[in-house]
């Protein structure tokens, strides 16, 4: 919320557009009836915090699943079997 330069009291936003992508253009209108001052003012990106992560392009093929060891225990019968 933006006040008014004049009289200080709150302004409300009227309306807006773009000027770029980066920048917007906004009207606002004092809430004071006895000021009533319209103006505009200019709002900008002018630094970026935190940028959102970059998509992956290319993805690590899926791990391979461990090689099978072949059986060597019971393969004749069980041990326990008299």
């Amino acid at each position: 919320m933006m006040h008014c330069p004049y009289c200080k009291s709150p302004a409300h936003a009227k309306s807006s557009r773009y000027m770029s992508e980066q920048v917007k253009e906004r009207y606002h209108q004092c809430t004071n009836l006895d000021c009533s001052c319209a103006f505009k003012t200019s709002e900008s990106i002018t630094k970026v915090i935190t940028a959102p992560p970059l998509p992956e392009t290319c993805q690590a093929p899926p791990p391979t699943p461990p090689q099978r060891q072949p059986h060597t225990l019971g393969r004749y019968g069980s041990a326990f079997r008299h």
